[in-house]
């Protein structure tokens, strides 16, 4: 058995979250042979200097699951891409590119996180291509802790205005991009996360059945992806009372 989830924005103040994630690893993934974390995994990381008690508790859970012999892999989103190897060693996983290439029962399976498919969204493609930049992630990287916090709450803030005012299409996938980075890598089985619209898409690539699997956000409910004898299923459940 294979689990896949994505954004799960875990943060101190979100009990609810945090409990549901800490059953789940118990419960679901302590049995599955792999699990993947495609982005978003926290609401943000400000950098692996920036270990609070929270972030220990989620990497030591992590570290227990690697432990029992499931392998963990993890791949940044938009607002934990700052996560390192120091956290991957301390929690026992692997740090996966964005997009990831992977066989999963056979099949070639392309994983991202989901934000570049969002090629209308063309202002937020300019902020992505500036902090993703080598340069700009070392400059981030030694920039005093408080100044990063500082900055984060910037773009929070601006993020969540714009979001409000744009339309859906601009914040969901480019189709016409998620056909070529499909076509680009040869697969029919697209997985992400990042828009928060969990939903199996049915189309056609190279005139071959294909489907783009998008993975739930935590909020009122977890999700998760899982890979079994059945194929892909996806399941939500309610999270803890907080």
């Amino acid at each position: 058995m294979i689990l896949l989830i994505s954004d799960l924005h875990l943060e101190a103040g979100r009990h609810d979250i945090t409990r549901g994630f800490l059953d789940f690893l118990e419960q679901q993934a302590v049995k599955a042979k792999a699990l993947y974390i495609l982005g978003d995994f926290f609401e943000v990381w400000l950098g692996d200097d920036d270990m609070s008690p929270f972030a220990k508790q989620i990497a030591e859970a992590l570290h227990a699951l690697s432990q029992s012999g499931t392998r963990i892999f993890i791949m940044h989103g938009n607002r934990d891409f700052l996560i390192g190897e120091h956290f991957c060693r301390e929690a026992g996983c692997t740090l996966l590119a964005d997009p990831s290439l992977i066989e999963l029962s056979g099949e070639k399976v392309l994983l991202m996180h989901g934000d570049s498919l969002c090629t209308e969204d063309t202002g937020y493609q300019r902020l992505r291509f500036c902090l993703r930049n080598p340069l700009s992630l070392w400059l981030l990287k030694h920039l005093p802790l408080c100044l990063r916090r500082s900055l984060a709450r910037r773009l929070r803030k601006t993020s969540r205005h714009q979001t409000q005012v744009k339309a859906g299409n601009i914040t969901d996938v480019t189709p016409d991009e998620v056909r070529r980075v499909m076509q680009a890598n040869g697969v029919q089985t697209l997985i992400h996360g990042h828009t928060h619209r969990p939903a199996t898409h049915v189309l056609q690539i190279n005139h071959q059945p294909a489907q783009r699997i998008v993975l739930g956000d935590w909020d009122k409910q977890g999700w998760f992806l899982q890979l079994d004898q059945n194929g892909f299923v996806q399941h939500a459940f309610d999270l803890p009372v907080n």
